[in-house]
């Protein structure tokens, strides 16, 4: 694994200002996101019904970008065998709250498909799967986590069953390791920077040089309790080590960095003038600008290091399930062009399939330039809280 500071420069600042090439970031690249959450839009001309009558408007989101989304292309719900029984979902972490709507939707379109799901944080799940798994075998069928390190982790043990490549070959290779859990949508790190304080310029190539950008003394944020800040901080760990992780940490707060319980927080600070910049997921951005679409907010990207990591929400099917092929079925519906959709439009996530394009002006997930990070070593979350609270940060 190795952090490539200045990996393919010319190309990330042009995408630094892809939310802002359609017109101004807040009018027109992201102005669209409002409509997510109500509003006419289209179906970009390709809807198709599937067995309960339902068509891809129904995963969909609505408004003004999703109507000028274009082709989509893909596997369709109709391609796959009909869901059908009872499926037992372990669902981890706080976006899974969106995903029950899907898992609604699946159950409006597959009358006989009925999905039992608990809902607690992924790594409290994937503890309980292990200690269910060490006994009498899992009450869950699949793992369906937000994180790629608590997919990891359940895999490591060797709780999981390998997934058929005609399932996870649409997934970039990266975001399916050795087959054992599959990406199915996507996050990017990013920074949310303040358009009224600061230009696309100000914002460093790399996370290393945030603390020492003059333009960004005492004005960051960022919210070191989150998990996905700690997943960040344990591929800062994994690039750079611990020791220079620390003093990176330690040097952001010799720079005035401010603290927030989460990332949406973070962002909607960016967006109140409050700071100026932050660290944050790249979809708290597109929530914020669907709440308030003149809020002066844009997205920067770094480039080849810890601050350019794409994380995944993934499934995977536990070893003891007695419904291998409806398990296996209902990961392959996860990849389709409706379920991506879904993903895209109404939860802001990346898209795992090249056949369907993120929201709001962003670059497709490949012409991100993430750090060679293998996700399945992003588990090691107690070693980084470590870290940070030895460097003041927790």
């Amino acid at each position: 694994m190795t952090e490539r500071p200045g990996a393919r420069d010319g190309s990330r600042r042009t995408r630094r200002r892809f939310l802002a090439a359609t017109g101004t970031a807040s009018a027109a690249a992201l102005a669209g996101c409002s409509g997510f959450l109500g509003g006419d839009g289209g179906d970009g001309g390709d809807g198709g019904d599937g067995p309960g009558g339902d068509s891809l408007d129904d995963f969909r989101g609505s408004g003004a970008n999703v109507g000028g989304r274009g082709e989509i292309s893909g596997t369709r719900m109709d391609d796959l065998p009909d869901l059908s029984g009872q499926l037992n979902i372990y669902l981890g972490g706080g976006e899974g709250g969106l995903y029950t709507d899907l898992l609604s939707l699946l159950s409006d379109r597959y009358p006989e498909f009925n999905p039992n799901h608990r809902l607690e944080p992924s790594a409290q799940l994937a503890s309980k799967i292990s200690e269910e798994e060490s006994g009498d075998g899992s009450f869950a069928d699949v793992f369906w986590a937000v994180d790629a390190g608590s997919l990891a982790s359940v895999a490591s043990q060797g709780y999981t069953r390998a997934l058929p490549d005609d399932v996870v070959s649409p997934v970039p290779e990266q975001f399916r390791p050795d087959d054992a859990w599959v990406g199915v949508a996507g996050r990017a790190r990013a920074v949310p920077y303040n358009t009224n304080q600061l230009s696309e310029s100000d914002i460093p190539d790399t996370v290393r040089q945030f603390p020492d950008t003059s333009a960004l003394q005492g004005a960051m944020g960022w919210a070191p309790s989150y998990s996905s800040f700690q997943a960040f901080v344990t591929a800062m760990r994994l690039l750079r080590g611990d020791q220079a992780t620390r003093q990176w940490l330690t040097s952001m707060q010799d720079a005035g960095v401010s603290s927030y319980n989460n990332e949406f927080l973070v962002s909607n600070a960016v967006a109140d003038g409050e700071i100026a910049a932050g660290f944050a997921n790249h979809y708290y951005a597109l929530r914020v600008k669907a709440a308030r679409p003149d809020a002066p907010i844009d997205l920067a990207f770094t480039s080849g290091d810890a601050g350019a990591l794409v994380n995944v929400s993934g499934a995977e099917v536990l070893r003891g399930t007695e419904k291998v092929d409806l398990a296996e079925n209902f990961i392959a519906h996860l990849l389709t062009v409706e379920a991506q959709e879904f993903f895209a439009t109404r939860t802001f996530a990346y898209p795992m399939i090249s056949g369907v394009p993120p929201v709001g002006g962003l670059p497709r997930i490949d012409e991100l330039s993430p750090p060679d990070v293998d996700l399945s070593r992003l588990s090691d979350v107690e070693g980084t809280i470590d870290v940070l609270r030895d460097a003041g940060a927790l």
